[in-house]
């Protein structure tokens, strides 16, 4: 049986080669536009020495109305909307051990590079539901201005409705109820393979392909729906009765930062544990934090929060939401939105 080398391995090279690896989830959302860089978060956290939540500058869109230059009228400035977004790192980690690896028995990928892939596709997948939780947790708002964001920004099918399936028109409606004129805006969905098949049959889905080691076209996880991509994930979107939750983003929709450990990737030997093994260990710090959504750690009981707080709707508010001396972010600049189907 393949075994992990703990006297040659260089986490360092390790954590290279896992970074240069494809993340299918996480790569579209980045191609997308959805998750984006912030220096504030970048510059917030950048010292490692264990801070896991800042508020950060928050700084609105210039507007108002035109004044009438006609060398009479005074021109008076206006103060943009300033205000500050609470941000938290989520830290996550994980340790395998041999035998917890699947070996490629159709030969030709050395087993540490087998291990690589595995680990690497295991974090896109828990990146996922990081992003997940946070989602549910923002539709779980109460605040006053927090609660009309939760209600313009859901297209509910199943109260009222005679037809309660996704169909051709349903994605469009969903954005333009949400944001308006900004619809455009919006350029990936997550939704579950019920809702995807649902679609498919109606000839309204297309799926991605890629080319496998034997030159196989094969298809991905991965599809296209009235111009927007389609991630696909059986995991967070239904609630378990007869209900599910179709997430739709736009760019620049979370802001995105690795953060980051000190120690990403190690190995140890154990040579008393079932007489003896080894373990790879790895560690994560990131933070996704919502445009125009303050994170208020007011139910998180250590410096990380789980994804069951991340999707508590008291640790979320809209940004200056009952806040005198902050002028509340207009709703329809957040290019979030949800659908509530039954498939």
């Amino acid at each position: 049986m393949a075994k992990f080398n703990y006297i040659s391995f260089n986490g360092t090279a390790f954590g290279s080669y896992i970074e240069r690896l494809p993340k299918i989830k996480k790569d579209e959302l980045i191609k997308s536009g959805v998750l984006v860089g912030n220096n504030n978060i970048k510059n917030a956290f950048s010292s490692q020495t264990g801070t896991a939540y800042a508020e950060i500058p928050f700084f609105g869109n210039i507007g108002g109305k035109a004044l009438n230059y006609d060398g009479k009228t005074d021109i008076t400035a206006e103060k943009v909307m300033t205000s500050t977004q609470g941000v938290v790192v989520v830290g996550r980690s994980k340790a395998w051990i041999e035998d917890d690896f699947s070996v490629d028995i159709t030969g030709g990928v050395d087993f540490m590079t087998n291990v690589a892939n595995q680990v690497s596709t295991y974090w896109d997948e828990i990146d996922q539901l990081t992003l997940v939780s946070i989602l549910d947790g923002i539709f779980k708002m109460t605040g006053t201005a927090s609660a009309k964001f939760v209600e313009n920004h859901t297209l509910d099918l199943t109260t009222g409705r005679s037809a309660m399936k996704m169909d051709a028109t349903t994605l469009n409606i969903a954005i333009q109820k949400a944001c308006g004129s900004n619809k455009n805006a919006f350029s990936l969905a997550i939704m579950h393979s019920s809702v995807a098949t649902n679609l498919e049959n109606l000839n309204l889905l297309d799926y991605m392909k890629y080319t496998d080691a034997s030159g196989i076209q094969r298809d991905l996880t991965i599809g296209t729906l009235n111009g927007k991509t389609v991630i696909i994930d059986d995991s967070c979107t239904f609630d378990g009765t007869d209900k599910y939750t179709t997430y739709v983003l736009g760019k620049g929709s979370f802001y995105f930062e690795d953060i980051g450990v000190e120690v990403p990737y190690a190995m140890t030997r154990d040579e008393k544990t079932n007489g003896g093994q080894t373990t790879l260990y790895t560690r994560q710090r990131k933070c996704f934090a919502p445009f125009g959504i303050s994170y208020t750690k007011a139910s998180q009981d250590s410096l990380s929060p789980t994804d069951e707080e991340l999707a508590k709707g008291e640790n979320w508010k809209l940004i200056g939401d009952d806040d005198a001396n902050s002028e509340t972010i207009d709703d329809k600049t957040i290019a979030i939105a949800r659908i509530i189907s039954k498939g």
